[in-house]
């Protein structure tokens, strides 16, 4: 049921339903960052908004205030800390969890739909007018769309400022903002600096050397997640699915950065993301991947970015997930094993759904056949996947490929971050030589449903809202014991 909400008894407190104020000023008094992302509090005497982590001295309670998201504190007049860059944490596991309006319109407002088509486009998107998606937003979050959206923008600025060399006003632009001056109004009001002071007061590990964070050099970047993190089983199920011409992983176990490239919005882009051994610190709260992104058009880093964050799980709770599943006799002793297990979404949808209905070798042909080739290619990536609408025009609509990509091209399914999960799920199995584990594997990887199972799953209710997880960890053994998988996220 993609439209399963978090129950608010029964559990712990974290994610599930309200967090109650005890609970909050607590996690703020231990600096716990278990909770950087779940929520942020601000203090009244100072006009500055924090992650839960931060590590300035505890402010009293009644000076206090907690928000749900970054744009509500924003929207409430004041500024992030410079010292946690409460703008950085990872995003709310609860969107990834919810496929109501509201779960929706966070998972659309992060891969940049408002920037590229306004409140109407999102409104249009969901099925929804523009006054109830403001209305929803607000009640639940605390900010309307284009306050979320703001928000997004100044952070996507303020890495661009202390990570690359590019010029004020073209990270404005490349920022989503629609002028220099709205950029320049948006970064005082956000940071209490001006754009200039804010790249100076770039962390040493962040400013760019000379020739760095360039467009030829990329532009470097810190992925957080929370919590434990198990990047070996991620990295060796990217492995084993690399898909030669569109994504390669090298280096040793441990030690491996795998790069892909990416079709968006603007252009096209190029991604490497690294393994970091010892999968974050559950005590300090997480960690981080390091990433590097070429882009052809600045304008395209928030929704790379984001599509990264899915591929990888990078936003989810694994203290929710393990919490749940270890309690199981069945899953008890591979939670303990593997802490932080992940179930990885993809980069591209309408690619993952065409490799999950295909074999891995006719996956490879449609690349060098129908692929668009790299204006420069890069090592031993030169293609981006091939187009629905391309592959729809060579294969015949009642074949199973072209009644896929046709249904994909015209819209008839939908399959972007938005996308609602059993709509897509019944216009996929509508569809000739759509089976349902095929289109199980669709809904997990492509619409990241954390709660998804093949009907014939031996999935017990006991693992909800976490089936999809539950399945990883059954699925997932030792890589050196894993032969080349046939179809995407078997």
């Amino acid at each position: 049921m993609s439209d399963f909400r978090q129950p608010r008894r029964g559990r712990s407190r974290r994610l599930e339903g309200v967090i109650d104020e005890e609970t909050r000023y607590e996690a703020v008094r231990s600096r716990d960052a278990r909770f950087d992302g779940v929520f942020f509090f601000a203090v009244g005497t100072t006009g500055i908004y924090c992650r839960p982590s931060c590590p300035a001295v505890t402010p009293k309670r009644h000076n206090v205030r907690y928000y749900a998201t970054a744009a509500a504190a924003q929207g409430a007049g004041f500024r992030a800390c410079r010292r946690c860059r409460p703008d950085a944490v990872p995003g709310s596991a609860e969107w990834n969890v919810r496929a109501d309006v509201v779960g929706r319109a966070m998972r659309m407002i992060g891969d940049g739909v408002v920037d590229r088509e306004g409140v109407a486009g999102l409104a249009a998107r969901l099925g929804y007018s523009a006054r109830q998606v403001q209305r929803q937003l607000t009640a639940e979050v605390g900010a309307g769309p284009v306050a979320l959206a703001r928000a997004q923008r100044a952070h996507s600025a303020r890495v661009l400022l202390q990570t690359t060399g590019l010029p004020v006003t073209h990270i404005a632009f490349a920022s989503g903002f629609a002028s220099v001056r709205q950029f320049n109004d948006t970064i005082r009001a956000v940071y209490a600096a001006t754009p200039t002071q804010l790249r100076a007061a770039a962390p040493r590990r962040d400013a760019p050397a000379r020739g760095e964070g360039t467009p030829a050099a990329g532009i470097p970047l810190r992925l957080a997640y929370r919590g434990p993190y198990t990047s070996a089983a991620v990295f060796d199920l990217l492995a084993a699915e690399a898909l030669p011409g569109v994504e390669e992983v090298s280096g040793t176990r441990g030690h491996r950065t795998y790069r892909r490239t990416l079709r968006l919005p603007y252009g096209t882009g190029i991604a490497a993301v690294g393994e970091r051994p010892g999968g974050g610190n559950p005590v300090q709260g997480g960690g981080w991947l390091d990433a590097r992104i070429h882009l052809t058009d600045p304008r395209d880093l928030t929704t790379a970015v984001q599509r990264l964050r899915r591929l990888f799980d990078l936003d989810a709770d694994p203290y929710a997930v393990d919490e749940r599943l270890g309690r199981d006799p069945r899953l008890a002793a591979l939670v303990a094993a593997r802490p932080g297990l992940r179930s990885p979404g993809a980069a591209d949808p309408e690619e993952l759904a065409v490799r999950a209905l295909v074999r891995t070798e006719e996956a490879e042909r449609l690349v060098w056949s129908y692929g668009k080739a790299l204006d420069a290619p890069c090592g031993t990536l030169t293609h981006l996947f091939p187009e629905p609408a391309a592959l729809a025009a060579a294969f015949p609509a009642g074949e199973p490929l072209g009644a896929l990509t046709a249904a994909l091209a015209d819209g008839t399914l939908r399959l972007d971050a938005g996308a609602d999960r059993d709509d897509a799920e019944r216009a996929l199995r509508a569809l000739p030589g759509m089976d349902a584990r095929t289109a199980a594997v669709i809904r997990t990887r492509a619409l990241g449903d954390p709660d998804a199972a093949p009907p014939d799953a031996d999935a017990p209710a006991a693992w909800r809202p976490w089936r999809s997880y539950a399945l990883r960890h059954l699925s997932t053994v030792d890589a050196h014991d894993t032969s080349r998988p046939e179809k995407a996220g078997v």
